[in-house]
């Protein structure tokens, strides 16, 4: 956009609570040109909340997050005027000063620390630019920044520029593209020292240069520019990333808690709903029939939009209606889907072309946006059946009450019919004309302000399509927790949408790879239920090797999905799909490894729950929790490509090149801790190592990729298939089996613990209910040459169908088990793995 910076100066505090002794501050400009506020005010010891407005320049009129009430009792606050223009606050063990000799200046620090975490650009500091702001700050090369939502690899941000928007990027460069799928302005600086995060609150477009521009008189600083409306901006200090994290989901709302099912495998593709000889509902059936043939574990299955496009002309799709020549009795084959244990999700997409049989009702009623020019409905050209195919439509306008009825009651619709969870896509609101009109009514604040696509945000809709969604859902089934997963997302939309993934990734290696760091940066933005499409969306057929690798690190994420839409010159409009048993000779292992997928479903699904809990991502950096050592901040290792912990216990690595069979994997090490016994590599030849160096991995790919386990952590385990929890009593979950077994593999050292004991505990619940009963069960162990001691305890209200415990060592670990009150354990013997396994008796 042009150019058109103000930067106010002459500041002057104003309004009665300025008080010397107060922790907040208001200023007013005084000099030449526009007026303009600027407030400052602790809102939690560690959370700062910055305003810069003014007549022109209005606070977001739809923020994505309410202004939390403060909260400061029994927290040390000391204030100090240093002069008439400066003042510090001591607020807790964070000091905070504002500098107003010229443009306003926030600093912040630990208490005494002469090192600031943040410090806002002297005289630019909050700058006006045409109908928007601009936020400059100091910037430190050094330190690794993460976030934005979903950023292209490496993970760390540091040196580049970024889009504050989201896009359709069918088919996007994995390094390059920009911007991808999501809106969501939270920049996290994280040090040694410390972590700072700044997050606006705006739905506007904009931008962030992180350090990527550098000016002779500014030096090196970054930027955050927002193309309309003024400045609402929170920062939030933390020692470690993880306490950000979890301050800032104080902040926006918890991750939202997914249906157990959702975290076993999903499968989807473009063709199977785009058939028509055989109809869809046949060819969806014959492949469920492969999934039992070949014994392939499968949840659900996302169906893709073919199923809404028209059996007539113009067949394009529209969206809350079934093609009855595919589908002729859709409640009869979803029925027939339940029975084989499978749900469904249903794509939906949040515009109408003028073929549409609700069309005219839409214009009628005001629902869809209005081009103040023509006085009509804002008309684009959108994507509406196959690769690239397009018509003349309209994207709904989720702030009129009509619109948000018809897609709520089009929800209900689908959900009647018997599909399980809506499927929210092309949800990025990429509308053309920042002038385009909104209607603003019962779901927006009245706000006498201008009524504009760009000042209240494009992203604006996407939260409300995924509140109509899960609201619609949550009507039905009060008691149950709604499924909705989501392409595009704001901070908000993640309060109604409970689960992502990246969209339309491209196959290749370097695909693979550059997804690692997405999924971090993404779950550090609590996109929490978040996963890639195995095997890439779009682009060739993966190689054996290569969809192999894929599976191999899939199945180690929060969200594993097969889906894709292959599209080639002789069908550009069905394309072709990847399925598990696509390559014969390899069959037996993709289906080993998507049964240890459901083996460590209770791992996985105690990872959503702490989530839920306490917004630690699944996914992890490796320095996460690790940030005393200088490794982790090496340049490798912030890029975030090669490896990560998934929760505490496990460290993934991977292969990113075709015919490697050896990994390069550093092992972090916390400084001082004494009780740092280093890690096992979970498959032969099951080595040792030592933490804080770099080892190879033997990882030949049609064995596994490297996995290694921290010594003393834990992973529970239940059956390699899909299972029911007792409370399921949805027509899906009477085909499966009742989840009533429980393992726990254990690592402990090779030899003595020396007396240290280690202690891991995992999460459960119903895997349905709204609000559930959440128990905590935590295992405790310690050994010595001869033999490993261990406890068990539960807290909590849930009781699951497993009566048993089964403790599993380590392959090559030949060592007695007892109880910590010297009961010897049961030996049931070895695992098809050839792993002890001893087992605790009548636990409920």
């Amino acid at each position: 956009m042009p150019q058109k910076e103000f930067c106010p100066r002459g500041y002057q505090p104003y309004g009665s609570e300025n008080d010397d002794k107060s922790p907040s501050l208001h200023l007013r400009s005084s000099g030449h040109g526009p007026v303009f506020d600027f407030t400052f005010e602790p809102v939690r010891p560690n959370l700062f909340r910055v305003t810069f407005t003014s007549q022109d320049h209005p606070v977001p009129p739809y923020p994505s997050v309410k202004k939390p009430t403060v909260d400061l009792q029994d927290v040390s606050i000391t204030t100090t005027v240093i002069s008439a223009t400066s003042k510090t606050m001591e607020v807790g063990d964070i000091t905070a000063s504002v500098e107003w000799s010229d443009t306003p200046v926030v600093s912040l620090s630990w208490t005494g620390s002469d090192k600031n975490l943040h410090r806002d650009l002297p005289f630019r500091s909050y700058v006006a630019d045409s109908a928007g702001i601009a936020h400059y700050s100091t910037h430190d090369r050094n330190a690794l920044h993460v976030g934005l939502g979903e950023k292209t690899a490496p993970m760390d941000l540091t040196g580049r520029h970024f889009i504050l928007s989201a896009t359709d990027c069918f088919g996007y460069d994995v390094y390059r593209t920009d911007p991808l799928y999501k809106h969501i302005p939270l920049l996290v600086k994280a040090t040694p020292e410390g972590c700072v995060a700044i997050f606006s609150t705006s739905h506007s477009r904009g931008t962030w240069s992180v350090g990527s521009e550098v000016d002779g008189l500014w030096g090196h600083f970054k930027v955050y520019r927002q193309d309309y409306g003024g400045l609402e901006e929170y920062l939030i200090v933390g020692r470690t990333l993880k306490d950000v994290v979890r301050s800032y989901a104080e902040l926006v709302g918890f991750p939202r808690l997914v249906p157990r099912w959702a975290y076993g495998y999903i499968s989807g593709g473009y063709k199977y709903t785009m058939m028509d000889d055989p109809p869809a509902y046949q060819g969806l059936l014959e492949f469920a029939d492969k999934l039992k043939e070949h014994d392939i574990p499968c949840s659900a299955h996302q169906m893709s939009s073919g199923y809404s496009i028209s059996e007539h002309e113009p067949k394009v799709r529209n969206v809350f209606t079934w093609n009855r020549h595919r589908f002729p009795n859709p409640e009869e084959w979803i029925s027939k889907y339940h029975s084989l244990g499978l749900r469904l999700l249903s794509n939906i997409k949040p515009f109408v072309l003028t073929s549409h049989p609700d069309y005219q009702k839409l214009v009628d009623a005001g629902a869809l946006f209005r081009n103040p020019e023509t006085k009509g409905p804002g008309t684009m050209r959108l994507w509406s059946a196959g690769g690239g195919q397009g018509g003349d439509g309209c994207h709904l306008d989720f702030t009129s009450s009509f619109a948000f009825k018809w897609w709520y009651d089009g929800v209900q619709g689908l959900k009647h019919s018997g599909i399980d969870g809506m499927w929210n896509d092309n949800n990025e609101y990429t509308l053309p004309n920042d002038d385009w009109e909104l209607a603003l009514e019962g779901n927006v604040p009245q706000m006498n302000v201008k009524n504009s696509v760009g000042l209240w945000g494009r992203a604006l809709h996407t939260e409300l399509m995924g509140k109509a969604s899960h609201n619609a859902l949550l009507d039905l089934e009060p008691g149950k927790r709604p499924f909705v997963l989501t392409r595009s997302a704001t901070a908000g939309t993640l309060r109604y949408a409970s689960s992502s993934w990246s969209g339309d990734n491209v196959t290749s290696w370097e695909g693979m790879k550059g997804a690692n760091a997405i999924s971090l940066t993404a779950g550090i933005c609590l996109l929490q239920s978040y996963g890639h499409d195995i095997g890439g969306f779009e682009g060739p057929q993966p190689s054996p090797e290569l969809l192999r690798r894929w599976i191999q690190l899939g199945i180690y994420s929060p969200r594993f999905a097969i889906n894709c839409f292959k599209t080639s010159p002789k069908d550009y409009s069905v394309g072709e799909v990847i399925e598990p048993w696509m390559y014969p000779e390899i069959t037996p292992l993709i289906r080993d490894t998507i049964k240890r997928r459901y083996e460590i479903l209770p791992y996985i699904y105690s990872l959503g729950l702490e989530s839920h809990l306490y917004a630690s991502p699944p996914q992890r950096w490796v320095g996460w929790g690790y940030e005393t050592d200088p490794e982790v901040w090496s340049t490798r290792l912030k890029s975030g490509q090669e490896q990560y912990w998934f929760g505490d216990t496990i460290l993934v690595g991977g292969v990113y090149n075709p015919g490697v069979s050896v990994a390069k994997i550093y092992l972090p090490r916390k400084a001082n801790d004494k009780f740092d016994y280093g890690y096992v590599n979970m498959n032969a030849p099951y080595t040792y190592f030592a933490s804080g160096q770099w080892v190879e991995v033997p990882a030949a790919w049609k064995d596994s990729i490297p996995l290694l386990a921290k010594i003393g952590g834990a992973i529970p385990v239940g059956k390699s298939c899909t299972t029911r929890v007792p409370g399921e009593n949805d027509p899906a979950a009477s085909a499966l089996e009742l989840d009533d077994y429980r393992g726990v593999e254990i690592f402990p050292p090779r030899g003595s613990s020396h007396g240290n004991i280690f202690s891991s505990s995992w999460f459960e619940d119903d895997g349905i209910s709204l609000h559930p009963q959440i128990t905590k069960f935590t295992i405790s162990y310690s050994s010595t040459e001869e033999r490993i001691t261990v406890g068990f305890t539960r807290g909590g209200g849930f009781v699951p169908a497993w009566k048993n415990l089964d403790i599993i060592l380590h392959n090559g670990d030949e060592r007695h088990v007892v109880s910590d009150d010297g009961t010897p354990f049961g030996f049931v013997g070895k695992d098809r793995r050839g792993r002890l396994v001893y087992r605790l008796k009548a636990l409920n």
